[in-house]
């Protein structure tokens, strides 16, 4: 067996498409009113800048109004704070980005928070994920809403199917094992003290990858025919790898995502699709 590799700028195009149709509808409706999106980069991060420019520039695509601050590293938090609570309060924005990591004097915690949690739309301030936990919230995290769009796209049924998070991170692996327990699978969460991680992922349907080791996920972890999302990024040398050893688990899986090439694209617009969201409520047209 090989497996058919889901390739991000597919899923996103598919995406694409969808926000596209429904923005010339919303124009329509609104006298042409556009989402408006601030993003916020601190520092010269270099992974964040191209983070930040592939925002900007899906958001100019698909006609939003993206609003771009680039600021120094030496941005104070108070300053942010101020910037964020400027945008809070603007009613032409309707989602606001803040590009992690910030400087290491700048507390991320006490930032999210700063965004008011109707224009959360990465979905990561606290009163969001609480909503989340009660299949009751606005914005889906982005990473764990894209692992969803993927499962979509090729069409695979999760309904009462087996699936297997390895990962427990606040921001990917927690909120997609709960995405999935809402969407009626049996979900199992593997982490760094489960006992015999392998055994337990070969009993899997499919699986969601996400714990930042390079190559954790062999052959003999997937169940033949699995599906097998890989939502890692390491840097290996000059290479960019996932937490999956897509060479060996390709010849076990029925599909892979790649790395790079995967989530990311379709990360992006689970961003906008969330942005759209946010500006249909304002507008009562959700």
């Amino acid at each position: 067996m090989t497996a058919e590799i889901v390739k991000g700028t597919e899923v996103a195009a598919a995406m694409k498409e969808e926000i596209s149709l429904e923005m010339e509808r919303l124009k329509e409706e609104t006298g042409g009113g556009v989402p408006g999106l601030a993003i916020i980069l601190v520092g010269d991060n270099p992974v964040s800048k191209i983070n930040v420019n592939n925002i900007e520039k899906t958001a100019q695509e698909l006609e939003f109004n993206p609003e771009v601050c680039r600021l120094p590293p030496e941005t104070t938090e108070e300053e942010l704070i101020q910037l964020i609570e400027n945008f809070n309060h603007n009613k032409g924005i309707h989602g606001i980005v803040v590009q992690l990591p910030l400087p290491y004097h700048i507390d991320d915690k006490v930032i999210l928070e700063a965004v008011l949690p109707e224009k959360d739309v990465e979905g990561l301030h606290s009163i969001n994920k609480g909503r989340m936990l009660i299949s009751f919230t606005p914005f889906l995290p982005c990473t764990p809403y894209a692992c969803l769009k993927i499962l979509e796209y090729i069409n695979f049924d999760i309904e009462g199917k087996r699936g297997v998070v390895v990962g427990r991170s606040n921001n990917v692996g927690k909120p997609i094992a709960m995405q999935l327990l809402q969407k009626n699978v049996t979900v199992t969460i593997c982490h760094s003290h489960t006992v015999n991680p392998a055994e337990v992922c070969r009993k899997a349907d499919f699986l969601v990858v996400a714990v930042g080791r390079p190559e954790l996920v062999k052959k003999d972890w997937v169940k033949p025919g699995g599906v097998v999302i890989d939502v890692g990024v390491n840097k290996v040398g000059e290479k960019v790898i996932g937490d999956v050893d897509f060479e060996e688990v390709s010849r076990v899986a029925s599909y892979i995502t790649p790395v790079p090439g995967g989530l990311g694209p379709v990360t992006t617009y689970t961003l906008m699709l969330n942005t759209l969201h946010s500006f249909k409520v304002v507008n009562d047209l959700a």
